[in-house]
């Protein structure tokens, strides 16, 4: 397993939290998510043999947030 930190610019309320969460959860190989509001911040544990970095910030990118890895 690893792990990484998202810079998500853009999120500010639950609805924010829930549309970030979802679309990461909804990737093969993410096993973890945790949405930091007050930082932008977002924890992703998962599996790197199953997915990547790109894909996890094109999945939030698509949600409609801007995305620093």
């Amino acid at each position: 397993m690893a792990a990484t930190t998202l810079h998500v610019q853009g999120m500010s309320c639950g609805h924010c939290k829930s549309s970030v969460e979802g679309a990461l959860d909804k990737l093969d190989g993410v096993s973890a998510v945790d949405v930091h509001l007050e930082t932008g911040k977002v924890d992703v544990t998962y599996d790197e043999t199953k997915v990547n970095l790109k894909a996890m910030q094109e999945a939030v990118e698509d949600q409609g947030y801007d995305v620093e890895a």
